[in-house]
């Protein structure tokens, strides 16, 4: 096969594969030209995900009659002129990529007037052949309408996530962007309802309320520093929130980075804002942050990756240490300063406010007088277990019988070690039974049977709570509201990022409804772990986790002895649902070895 140049639109197509990986990426680059125009307010409306229509509306200072038809040229940008303007940028856009790449996989309309201009001008292209092009009466700004993306390019359009993945990444970017600058309005309108809004005070606390909750920012403690050490290093703001000890997730995808007004991924910026809260975290569990990074251009190379998701510093040690210090000092400056904290992800539950009146409650009554934690998992109540008899004539026969095989010898029970550990005694020696596991794993086989069986979970209803979520996991939530309801809870729309929880699995009965669904978003958040059939699995075991007994909770003998028989005819008794071994086995032999009776 001869070597030959390739046409300019194959080209353009190739190129676009860099910059446009997705309908998000097209919302990025057009919200991120809008940024650089210098728009007050910007209006995001989404249709079917992005793949039917996108339309980015601003009233930054538009593009001039003469230009609009260069603005879709390849490499063709207002933000450089030289190689040496690329040390200096403070635009968010300077490739000159993204209109062209954007045009060539779409059909694509723009509406721009200049502050100079008395008219607009429409201009309509697809596949980036100009098709129509107008004078029109438009207010100065823009307005792109992005539509069949990737009509053109079908094995691009096959490889898409599903509609409502693509819906969060969009609203995690608008969200992002809302925070780097919060002087701007931001709107978002998915499928003809508005899913996000900023009001463009100024004040980061604002949007961060609108973008991750108020319970959220309730629990985040405000960054604020300035470094300069020598004459030699540059000036370096740390600015922003941070969550406290009390509120944290299992991963490192809500710590949000930005350096100058850009969102970066930066894996050793996020390590630093980790090692802040050493000592306060435990091993596994990450802070929730939002941190602003300010310094000169010039010690940033953002000419990494098309994205420009990747940058790179002159001093990367430097910066380490001045946000790891920033936040760091916020967060001892909190610890000195004892407050009870509650929330959706930590502390007491918010229908426990009122501490006074928790304690005088047969609830915490009942904990006081166990001498634990208040703040500890085991201040909910439980359903006490049914009592069962160890006498042969307790078990029935004939129809009666138990249906499930034994899959563990006989055990009786001796007592309980730490109100953590049943001590029981079997045909070969010594069983400990850590009861939070075994609890756990009988609850879930229970919920899998009865779904299996199609028997409606039985549920209780509550006084109508509400949860308040970002909008990427109330995107989540929405996905996923039917599976939801098969397990037992029905969640009802309540606005913007808000829900009413109507009624929740039975065995919740005394949980906090809003941190168990806290749970569930975390594990939903996390996908599909290798073994798990389905999202539903993830979320029953979520739930029996929380409604299973915890560790501290002291058990009568009828209770120990409910759970050792239960768990006898589990069909996987060895582990819980997430893995963790349920008991410990030392032989007899083990035991006279141990005692020197066998030599």
């Amino acid at each position: 096969m001869p070597i030959l140049i390739l046409p300019e639109l194959v080209v353009a197509q190739i190129a676009a594969g860099e910059v446009v990986e997705r309908p998000a990426s097209v919302v990025k680059e057009l919200m991120e030209n809008a940024l650089d125009a210098g728009a007050q307010h910007i209006r995001i409306e989404i249709t079917g995900g992005g793949r039917q229509r996108i339309r980015i509306s601003d009233d930054g200072s538009g593009i001039v009659p003469e230009e609009v038809e260069l603005a879709f040229q390849r490499h063709a940008t207002s933000k450089l002129t030289t190689a040496d303007d690329l040390a200096f940028i403070e635009t968010l856009g300077f490739r000159g990529e993204a209109l062209a790449s954007i045009a060539s996989v779409s059909q694509l309309t723009i509406i721009t007037r200049h502050a100079s201009s008395s008219s607009g001008i429409l201009m309509q292209l697809a596949g980036s052949e100009i098709i129509r092009r107008q004078s029109v009466g438009a207010p100065v700004g823009t307005v792109i309408t992005v539509e069949n993306l990737f009509y053109n390019t079908p094995a691009r359009l096959k490889f898409l996530k599903k509609e409502n993945t693509e819906k969060r990444q969009i609203a995690l970017y608008i969200t992002r962007y809302a925070m780097a600058y919060p002087h701007v309005r931001f709107t978002l309108e998915q499928d003809g309802r508005e899913v996000f809004r900023s009001n463009g005070s100024g004040q980061l606390a604002d949007v961060i309320v609108a973008a991750l909750g108020l319970d959220s920012f309730k629990n985040m403690v405000e960054v604020a520093s300035r470094e300069s050490d020598s004459a030699m290093r540059p000036e370096i703001t740390v600015t922003g929130y941070s969550s406290v000890p009390s509120l944290h997730r299992a991963d490192r995808n809500h710590i949000t980075l930005f350096v100058n007004g850009r969102w970066i991924q930066d894996t050793r910026l996020s390590y630093a804002i980790t090692q802040a809260y050493h000592t306060f975290l435990m091993t596994g569990r990450y802070p929730v942050a939002v941190i602003l990074v300010k310094l000169p251009p010039a010690e940033v190379d953002v000419n990494v990756h098309p994205t420009k998701a990747e940058i790179r510093f002159r001093d990367p040690e430097g910066i380490f240490s001045a946000v790891q210090r920033a936040v760091r000092r916020a967060v001892v400056d909190l610890a000195q300063t004892p407050a009870m904290r509650g929330g959706r992800f930590g502390g007491i539950s918010s229908n426990h406010d009122n501490l006074a009146e928790w304690e005088n409650s047969p609830t915490g009554q009942r904990q006081l007088g166990m001498n634990l934690d208040l703040y500890s998992a085991g201040g909910y109540t439980r359903t006490p277990l049914a009592p069962q008899s160890d006498a042969p004539e307790a078990i029935p026969e004939g129809p009666g019988a138990p249906q499930k095989p034994r899959t563990l010898p006989i055990l009786r029970v001796i007592g309980q070690i730490g109100a953590t550990y049943i001590v029981a005694e079997g045909p070969s020696g010594l069983y400990l039974v850590d009861q939070h596991a075994a609890h756990e794993r009988i609850l879930y086989e229970q919920f899998m049977d009865e779904h299996a069986r199609h028997e409606q979970v039985a549920q209780l209803s509550l006084e109508a709570q509400t949860l308040s979520l970002d909008s990427s996991e109330a995107r989540l939530i929405e996905e996923n509201l039917e599976t939801l309801r098969e397990v037992g809870f029905d969640l009802e729309p309540f606005g913007p990022n808000t829900f009413i929880i109507r009624s929740v699995p039975a065995l919740l009965a005394d949980q906090s409804p809003t941190e168990v669904l806290g749970g569930i978003i975390a594990d939903l958040e996390a996908g599909t772990s290798p073994g798990q059939a389905s999202i539903e699995d993830k979320i029953v075991t979520r739930v029996c986790k929380h409604g299973a007994i915890k560790a501290g909770q002291i058990l009568s003998t009828d209770e120990m002895q409910s759970i050792i028989r239960q768990l006898e005819r589990c069909r996987s008794p060895h582990t819980c649902p997430h893995g963790r071994p349920t008991m410990l086995h030392m032989t007899s032999e083990q035991l006279a070895r141990k005692f020197g009776r066998l030599g």
